[in-house]
């Protein structure tokens, strides 16, 4: 998909961008990358923002970088800005759409969760005997699960290839067993994809 097929977007759509990373601070159990499914349906199928392959390449590229976890936010809504400023009249502030939706999206996604997670960690500390609050912590668990696994779905369907979806899938599922009953550290099974990939071989 080229810039020119991609959504409009105007500088007030920063706002919008702003309240739907804002809403899905407060959906993000497990963390943001559970709510990667839900970006894609936003960004991806509802506006038109970035194509399938940027949406995935722009979360590749941020969990390979150092840094936070939450990187990929940023870069996602870099590129949407980005993509927007192809088109821009004044090309010499083109940088500037991209670094506002960059910052409205990554203040978005950190206001509401980081906030809730000062407050309602100390009360659990305080409240960790109790029934209900061990058997929350327990639910917990089976649904950052099926939330990464939905995120793995949206991020491997991206690449159109269902041929391939067996042998992701058994990759996916060793992955996580070495790095659960090993010591293999993650980077390297990492770097391995990463080869596995360049060569063309998955």
């Amino acid at each position: 998909m080229s810039t020119a097929e991609l959504g409009a977007f105007a500088w007030a759509d920063c706002l919008a961008l702003f309240v739907h990373f804002l809403t899905l601070s407060l959906l993000a159990v497990g963390g943001a990358i559970t709510t990667v499914p839900e970006m894609h349906r936003f960004l991806v199928l509802h506006k038109h923002w970035l194509s399938d392959g940027q949406f995935s390449a722009s979360i590749a590229l941020a969990q390979a970088a150092p840094g936070p976890n939450l990187l990929f936010v940023s870069v996602l809504a870099w590129n949407v800005g980005a993509n927007a400023a192809a088109g821009a009249h004044a090309p010499e502030l083109a940088w500037l759409l991209p670094l506002a939706c960059a910052t409205a999206a990554t203040i978005g996604i950190l206001a509401p969760s980081t906030t809730l997670t000062l407050y309602a960690a100390r009360w659990v500390h305080r409240n960790r005997a109790r029934l209900g609050v061990r058997g929350f912590k327990l639910a917990m668990g089976p649904i950052v699960i099926g939330l990464l696994l939905a995120t793995a779905w949206t991020l491997g369907a991206a690449h159109g290839l269902p041929q391939d979806i067996p042998v992701l899938w058994a990759l996916t599922a060793a992955s996580a067993l070495l790095v659960w009953k090993t010591r293999v550290h993650m980077l390297w099974l990492i770097a391995a994809g990463a080869a596995l990939g360049a060569g063309g071989w998955i």
